[in-house]
């Protein structure tokens, strides 16, 4: 063997001990080893939040040792660019292990930091949001669902992972349940998007994604015979359901709170993008109009298009496809009826307005809630409505924000704190030695 071979094979042989350390990194995820302490717990995931994640990194180690073992049982005997790439092989598992292990320590840790009672009661309204599909439509879920956990990052917009959905930031790996992103500035609960992005992941949990698309292409196909609008709305299918189904759980204030969220300089608000998953701002309040008059709400409808057009013109800057224009008239009401009124096979021939109900007592309940908000009283609200209870107490300018996202938080904690405190927190377990 060459002097030159010999050293390049010392190298390998120094390069796989290397490896070899970096296998024993990372420990098992649990409430102690994200520091999570005692008083922390009310705010902390589950343990079956916990277990999943443990039972995913678990995986994932398996898949490691398998490379590793692969690699070692080779021998010297191969040639040096073929120990290369199974040393690749490797890392590729291993940096698979520590963007997993990454995700989850900083999702749970950050419910030690004084952000955590605020995240704790986003999961107390994401959770209710289940429950009142399971009450209208009982066994519409196979068996139990891990509910959303919610985290902070930076970012404009509120966004979702969906559960099982691959991530390309995990390079591939599955989602095991829901992440919800709330932007730092953005934690008060009174925000009507995140019962938007909610939405998504009902959408996606009751199955109903691929449907609702097919549905939307059928029905525009048929109405307009243009395959650009079709396209385009087949392409918006997924907000557009996203922003009716939070209406049904929030009601008119989610609309208004939407608009809110949509309200730009006319530049952005009319301008279309080719491609984008996202309905144009100026007609996606349009649809949130035609949802309030579909379950009954003409008033707000009337008002929030008031609204809209006194500060949208379309003879000023519009950048948005002129069919796009002339045939909303016509095929918004159509969009509208078709995703949320239409039966679905996989909701048991119901509509998306029959399994999340929404009606004139619920907005009742939900301003007199505001009112008690305002004065600083409890309400007996279901936590999805205490969202536009809030909406409304703020919009009433008669509670300071500070105290009333203080209030909400602590109602909706005493909500969710005996579900917390009936499940032990999970032990401490021996490290799965992952990578680093």
């Amino acid at each position: 063997m060459s002097a030159p071979l010999t050293s390049a094979r010392r190298f390998l042989r120094a390069k796989i001990q290397g490896l070899s350390a970096r296998l024993s990194r990372l420990a098992r995820i649990d409430n102690a080893f994200v520091g999570l302490r005692p008083q922390d717990m009310p705010y902390a995931p589950s343990a079956q939040h916990f277990a999943a994640a443990n039972a995913r990194l678990s995986r994932v180690e398996q898949r490691i040792r398998t490379r590793f073992a692969q690699l070692r049982e080779g021998g010297e005997a191969r040639p040096p660019q073929r120990v290369l790439i199974d040393i690749a092989l490797v890392e590729r598992e291993l940096d698979r292990a520590r963007r997993l292990f990454g995700m989850f320590y900083e999702v749970f840790a950050q419910r030690g930091t004084a952000f955590g009672p605020s995240l704790a009661a986003h999961d107390v309204i994401a959770e209710d949001c289940y429950l009142a599909v399971r009450e209208a439509a009982p066994r519409i879920f196979d068996g139990r669902l891990l509910k959303p956990v919610c985290y902070m990052e930076h970012g404009y917009s509120p966004a979702t992972m969906r559960r099982g959905v691959s991530l390309s930031r995990l390079l591939g790996e599955a989602n095991p349940f829901p992440l919800i992103r709330i932007p730092w500035d953005r934690d008060q609960p009174w925000q009507s998007v995140f019962l938007h992005e909610v939405a998504h992941n009902l959408q996606a949990d009751l199955g109903i994604w691929q449907e609702n698309r097919q549905a939307v292409l059928r029905r525009v196909m048929g109405s307009a015979r243009d395959p650009f609008l079709a396209t385009v709305y087949g392409r918006w299918h997924k907000e557009i359901f996203a922003d009716l189904a939070a209406i049904l759980l929030g009601g008119p204030a989610a609309a208004w709170g939407m608009a809110d969220f949509l309200a730009h300089p006319q530049p952005r608000t009319l301008t279309y993008r080719p491609g984008g998953a996202h309905p144009t701002a100026y007609l996606r309040v349009y649809l949130l109009a035609e949802m309030l008059r579909r379950i009954g709400f003409n008033d707000h409808a009337a008002r929030l298009l008031r609204v809209w057009q006194a500060l949208y013109r379309r003879d000023g800057v519009n950048r948005i496809p002129p069919s796009l224009i002339s045939s909303a008239p016509r095929i918004i009401p159509e969009v509208v009826d078709e995703i949320a009124f239409q039966t679905r096979r996989n909701l048991a021939q119901r509509a998306l307005a029959d399994v999340i109900p929404f009606g004139r007592a619920d907005e009742d309940a939900i301003r007199d809630g505001a009112r008690r908000l305002a004065e600083g009283s409890s309400t007996a609200l279901a936590p999805r409505h205490l969202v536009s209870a809030a909406h409304y107490a703020l919009e009433g300018g008669r509670i300071a924000p500070q105290r009333l996202a203080r209030s909400v938080v602590e109602q909706l904690l005493q909500t969710q704190r005996p579900l917390l405190s009936s499940a032990p927190p999970p032990a401490r377990r021996e490290p799965l030695r992952l990578a680093a």
